[in-house]
């Protein structure tokens, strides 16, 4: 059997007729692609801004500076995600605080992230940063609540969920990002995510005064926009410290190429997760699939013991499957500040046992059938210590 990764891109000739034409266009970078890409993102997520960047971790750093994230001002997030969930409050000196996952979703706990909220006193937390982990989505609706009781903002990471949502209290499907309930959204355009830029990343939400800031901190801090007097057409102005997160218009276009086929993508991923489910239903554990919500699938995680052992043998069997992710606490760099004295033993559990299976839309099910077959054989043979 060749070589199975846990994920990868869908590159069709349509993805490459799209980046050559951009590529023979009058604009690289900083060109009518990116609003373009943009627009029709903001139309499929259902919300009412969009703004294009590098990659996400650019975007989660525009996010907590747009809702004005100072140094030593306090946010939750969950141990459950990559680092840079919680990196980008560390970015303006902010303190990561961490209350545990559910340990049927995987998810931050509400009930967890309520207790943490309503240990201290009101002012102590600024945002709650939630992520929709493997593709599920977060309750926004419940966290959102939440938030506006303690005056905090809420930043959802939903890198893994573009297309996904979840079923809020009056029966409408919430598309992860839309804006309804999160201040912001993240999402991601890595080779491995649902849409493929190379690189790349957008942030969503509803609120114009976020919009325009999220527009100038992505570029130098500079505008051209609200001059006092006529300079000339050269002229503008810094009005504060930015970054370069631009996106080119070669991964836009590529972008927009690759959004018209993501629903014909989710529709594959959920086939092959059913398949898993249907393969390991009483047998394996693995994330719940609550009825209300459609999960986007960017991952399908199991738990299961002697994991290191059952990595290495599919490994050797030529399937190269993926952990997500080591708790954001036992990295070395949080280690240093140290949270020995929170209780996240949902999350420290369920790391000693997760494994993610390939999931993507190109997987043949051949393939998904032989990494079903080795899993089951290596189960067998622990079973009977051989």
């Amino acid at each position: 059997m060749k070589p199975i990764p846990y994920g990868r891109q869908h590159i069709t000739q349509d993805d490459i007729d799209a980046v050559v034409k951009t590529l023979t266009s009058d604009f690289l970078t900083q060109g009518p692609k990116i609003k373009e890409f943009e627009d029709a993102f903001a139309a499929y997520i259902g919300a009412k801004y969009a703004v294009a960047v590098n990659n996400a971790t650019a975007g989660l750093h525009l996010s907590v500076l747009s809702m004005g994230l100072k140094h030593g001002e306090r946010v939750i997030t969950t141990p459950i995600t990559f680092a840079a969930s919680a990196n980008c409050v560390r970015f303006v000196g902010g303190e990561v605080w961490l209350a545990d996952i559910d340990q049927d979703t995987y998810l931050l706990s509400f009930e967890k992230t309520r207790e943490l909220i309503e240990s201290k006193p009101k002012g102590f937390f600024k945002g709650i940063i939630p992520v929709d982990f493997a593709g599920l989505p977060v309750n926004m609706e419940q966290f959102r609540k939440l938030a506006d009781e303690h005056g905090l903002w809420l930043i959802e990471d939903a890198c893994h969920a573009p297309g996904g949502y979840f079923t809020d209290s009056q029966g409408t499907k919430q598309k992860c990002g839309n804006g309804n309930y999160a201040n912001l959204a993240v999402f991601s355009f890595h080779p491995v995510k649902h849409i493929a830029c190379g690189e790349g990343g957008m942030v969503t939400t509803n609120s114009k005064e976020i919009y325009k800031k999220l527009i100038m901190l992505r570029s130098h801090g500079i505008t051209k926009n609200n001059m006092t007097e006529d300079h000339g057409g050269w002229y503008y102005e810094m009005q504060e410290l930015g970054f370069n997160y631009r996106m080119t218009d070669i991964q836009a276009a590529l972008g927009l190429s690759q959004l018209i086929k993501n629903d014909r993508g989710l529709e594959r991923r959920n086939e092959i997760a059913r398949i898993y489910v249907n393969a390991f239903g009483g047998k394996i554990k693995f994330q719940a699939l609550p009825d209300t919500s459609f999960n986007a699938h960017h991952l399908f995680v199991i738990e299961v013991e002697n994991r290191k052992e059952m990595y290495d043998y599919l490994r050797e069997n030529n399937i190269f499957t993926q952990i997500h992710y080591i708790p954001i606490h036992l990295l070395p760099y949080y280690k240093k500040i140290g949270y020995r004295n929170t209780d996240l033993s949902h999350a420290e559990n369920y790391y000693t046992k997760c494994i993610s299976l390939p999931m993507y839309p190109t997987l043949e099910k051949e393939k998904q059938m032989f990494v079903i077959k080795k899993i089951f054989e290596f189960l067998n043979i622990n079973k009977h210590g051989l």
